[in-house]
């Protein structure tokens, strides 16, 4: 059985293109904590993800950078040469289920430090004798 369950955070904002033939494919890179930390070891994966069709423009359409995500699907190899004849190799999950990863809250406040703007702020309750803030009751 070839199945792959990730649960990690977008490195950078997924890609959307399309084939020749009309087919979206989006890329995006997942970084996975790693369970067990070694000293001076790296902390996460970065692995290449791939979705195709309606997946792809789901992805393009509301995953962004810093986003918790939830991927499951296959994993593949494939093998290209480029244009100076050197082979390239590549292992990468092939996305067939995605869904979000993180909650609500988590999502402004990644977003606004992916912007640089501070998270929406709720004001201070308010209460007491004819509706006055509780510090001037």
């Amino acid at each position: 059985m070839n199945k792959a369950f990730l649960i990690g955070r977008l490195t950078r904002d997924p890609e959307l293109r399309y084939t020749q033939s009309n087919i979206p494919v989006c890329n995006f890179t997942l970084a996975v904590d790693r369970r067990f930390k070694q000293e001076n070891g790296p902390q996460a994966d970065f692995i290449p993800i791939v979705a195709w069709q309606k997946t792809a423009e789901f992805c393009a359409k509301y995953f962004q950078k810093g986003r918790k995500v939830a991927v499951s699907g296959r994993i593949e190899t494939r093998t290209w040469e480029d244009d100076q004849g050197v082979k390239h190799y590549v292992t990468e999950v092939i996305a067939e289920e995605v869904d979000f990863a993180d909650s609500k809250k988590d999502t402004e406040n990644n977003q606004a430090s992916v912007n640089n703007t501070p998270p929406a702020q709720t004001p201070p309750p308010t209460g007491g004798i004819d509706n006055k803030p509780p510090w001037m009751v």
